[in-house]
């Protein structure tokens, strides 16, 4: 029995991860000439410090690759969504100001406060912002995610890939990422998961 469960457990997992990464190979740009025009484009959020106090790169990356695409002319608007549940973290402040570091109007920046996790983030991006069509800038791992997530709530979903974080450094995102995509596929065929906070809607004007 116990065999059983282990090897319906790790099909579960090869079958969740080649579904989503298969699933979203089309929507997926890593140049700025090839990735399409999007009005608004969505950040996702992590740390922009290590523990340790350094840089992160992936918050690094990912702001460097938002900014990019708006100063060439691929977005007019961006989202920066993630984690503000305590007062001494808030993520998309400090995405807000990076941005505006690498010259991006304050203007052109809307702040989710609410973006918990990435589903939290990709369904408020339509439910809250009103957004059916999105360019989502994170690594590689996580856009396929997020487009998958995106594509089965009803917005037309791309991904802009940020720059790479070496393996042995992230290592256990990477990892972290597989079971990710377990949970990605069960809130979405099987627990129908909401964001945990909507509210009201924030319009971005064309």
């Amino acid at each position: 029995m116990l065999h059983a469960v282990w090897i319906g457990l790790v099909v579960l997992i090869v079958c969740s991860n080649y579904h989503i990464i298969s699933g979203t190979t089309d929507y997926i740009y890593h140049s700025i000439d090839s990735v399409p025009h999007n009005r608004v484009g969505l950040v996702l959020g992590t740390s922009r410090y290590l523990r340790s106090g350094g840089s992160n790169p992936y918050f690094r990356f990912r702001i460097n690759a938002a900014a990019q695409l708006y100063h060439a002319g691929k977005i007019k608007y961006l989202i920066v969504s993630g984690d503000n549940s305590l007062h001494s973290y808030n993520e998309p402040q400090l995405m807000k100001e990076a941005l505006k570091e690498r010259g991006v109007p304050g203007n052109r920046i809307y702040a989710d406060y609410a973006g918990f996790r990435t589903l939290d983030s990709v369904v408020r991006s339509k439910e809250v912002f009103g957004q059916k069509k999105l360019t989502i800038i994170t690594q590689e791992f996580h856009g396929r995610r997020a487009v998958f997530i995106g594509r089965h709530k009803g917005i037309e979903a791309v991904a802009f890939a940020a720059g790479s974080v070496p393996a042995e450094f992230g290592l256990k995102v990477l990892v972290r990422e597989v079971f990710a995509k377990v949970k990605a596929v069960l809130d979405v065929y099987v627990f129908h998961t909401q964001p945990r906070f909507l509210g009201e809607a924030v319009v971005i004007p064309d």
